[in-house]
């Protein structure tokens, strides 16, 4: 641990200042998070590792530094700077890790970036964030972002002491796109396939490791089969492959009208891509005569 507390009279000013948070939402960290609408304000209490040996004074130090930290909006993930010291040959700086998560969490190797106001980066390094232990649901820890001068971006003296900030850097997730079948690619024309790259474009990404199915068209035949044409969506940074799909599909009145099974052959969604497919129902799986198709869903059969 860095005690930074010990300082002389001017640099015990610079623990007093103000220092910027920087928020994200979970899902860009981390998989399986619930979302939460909800406009309730999340409390993050003080947690330190079990290993921490320090004294009563310095625990009251941590506590009110913290207590300084607004509330979190539910499923966030923060870093709130609270010290830095440029004393020596790298720059020293306390942040507090927060989470609002209903759940216990750990990091593993996260690259952080030091900023100023202006959202100028003055430092850049990867830290194993797995140091910091697990953390509590709802909770914050500190922990010490030491930079050497190899990971300043700027000269040591442009670095401010106060109106700075620590922040996650994000890996820039590539755009989401279109993802045909080797079927579809030889039978639609390039018009067609124009329309559907566009069409998935304006659509909003899935979040991070999600996967989800999105109708786009359903009709019935003549021979009462009901045709439903849907959007595999991976939203994960993993290629996946299908060979089972228990589908349902509710038309525009929210009654369920086709459940069915689907085998489905050397079927791979790449990552972070959207791939169309037409299951088709046969008419004997249809629960209702004359369906509202005007809109629908289609999802998975939960086991």
């Amino acid at each position: 641990m860095l005690n930074f507390f010990k300082k002389n009279k001017q640099q015990e000013q610079n623990l007093s200042s103000k220092n910027g948070n920087s928020t994200i939402d979970a899902s860009e960290l981390f998989d399986d998070t619930q979302e939460d609408h909800s406009e309730r304000l999340v409390e993050t209490p003080l947690s330190l590792p079990p290993e921490w040996k320090i004294s009563e004074e310095e625990i009251y130090v941590f506590r009110f530094k913290n207590n300084e930290n607004e509330p979190l909006k539910p499923n966030q993930v923060s870093l709130a700077g609270y010290e830095m010291d440029k004393s020596g040959a790298d720059v020293n700086v306390g942040g507090f890790i927060r989470h609002s998560l209903p759940k216990s969490i750990s990091f593993n190797e996260t690259t952080v970036v030091l900023m100023n106001e202006e959202g100028q980066r003055l430092a850049r390094a990867s830290f194993d964030l797995s140091k910091a232990g697990e953390l509590p649901p709802e909770s914050s820890r500190p922990h010490p972002f030491i930079f050497q001068k190899k990971d300043l971006l700027v000269e040591k003296e442009e670095i401010p002491t106060e109106g700075w900030k620590l922040a996650f850097e994000l890996k820039k997730k590539p755009k989401h796109s279109l993802d045909l079948h080797e079927s579809w690619e030889q039978s639609m024309a390039d018009e067609d396939v124009s329309q559907l790259e566009e069409f998935v474009s304006r659509l909003k990404a899935p979040k991070q490791g999600e996967v989800n199915f999105m109708g786009v068209k359903a009709k019935q035949a003549e021979n009462n089969d009901l045709h439903v044409t849907i959007l595999i969506r991976n939203g994960s940074e993993k290629n996946i492959e299908l060979q089972q799909v228990p589908l349902q599909i509710e038309d525009n009145s929210g009654e369920v009208i086709a459940k069915g099974g689907f085998t489905l052959e050397d079927f791979e969604v790449k990552s972070n891509t959207s791939k169309p497919w037409t299951f088709i129902f046969p008419a004997s799986l249809l629960q209702k005569e004359h369906p509202d198709l005007s809109s629908f869903k289609a999802y998975p059969i939960q086991k």
